[in-house]
């Protein structure tokens, strides 16, 4: 039986994959740096925004010294975006409402750092749905290493496989699968529904029968 439904967030419940492209590159581009979208969507998409530095430094010669720096730029420029943009989506409030009331413990585990996670769900007014969330600043290692879900998955006192994970991204997804949850991979925030969720669970209830 799944008790739980623990999601991504970026891509999943907020559409913000733009958001961190758009504004690593704006930081980037006080030094000359560019990352292309067909890279980020490649290469990128998913990492933590200090992996993302410690990648450039190796591949494009990023000077580490600079890291710090740019990681709380990024992370200022993304805070504005947040206020600006993030706001609720009635389909994702509807799901998360009635997985909760139907029982279901629900949580966030995302590879962002905690005041961006906590700054969207609220923004989103998808935070009083949470049984707890977890960033990146949770972990020792992000996604895509099944810490971060494991850790989660331990905290509910349940089993990986009475648990399902929505992931959208290659480096989410290798996470999730690792862990021993099940999985219902989406290809963006529209396809985050109830509906679909409870589609998915009855599917993998009715196989363990």
């Amino acid at each position: 039986m799944i008790k739980a439904v623990l999601f991504d967030m970026d891509g999943v419940l907020i559409d913000a994959k733009e958001w961190h492209y758009e504004t690593l590159n704006d930081a980037l581009a006080l030094f000359g740096l560019n990352i292309s979208r067909t890279e980020h969507l490649a290469v990128y998409d998913g990492l933590p925004t200090r992996k993302k530095l410690e990648m450039l430094s190796k591949t494009r010669g990023l000077p580490p010294k600079l890291h710090d720096f740019l990681n709380t730029l990024k992370q200022k420029m993304t805070y504005q975006v947040i206020v600006e943009k993030c706001l609720p989506v009635f389909h994702h409030e509807y799901a998360l409402s009635r997985l909760k009331r139907e029982g279901k413990s629900i949580v966030v585990c995302s590879n962002s750092v905690r005041s961006s996670v906590e700054a969207m769900m609220r923004q989103s007014d998808l935070l009083k749905y949470l049984d707890f969330f977890l960033s990146n600043q949770d972990v020792a290692k992000a996604k895509p290493d099944p810490e971060i879900y494991l850790t989660a998955i331990e905290r509910l006192k349940l089993r990986p496989e009475e648990c399902l994970i929505l992931e959208d991204n290659d480096h989410g997804i290798q996470a999730a699968r690792s862990s021993g949850a099940h999985v219902l991979v989406v290809g963006s925030t529209n396809d985050v529904t109830y509906e679909r969720i409870m589609k998915k669970i009855n599917s993998i209830e009715a196989v363990a029968q």
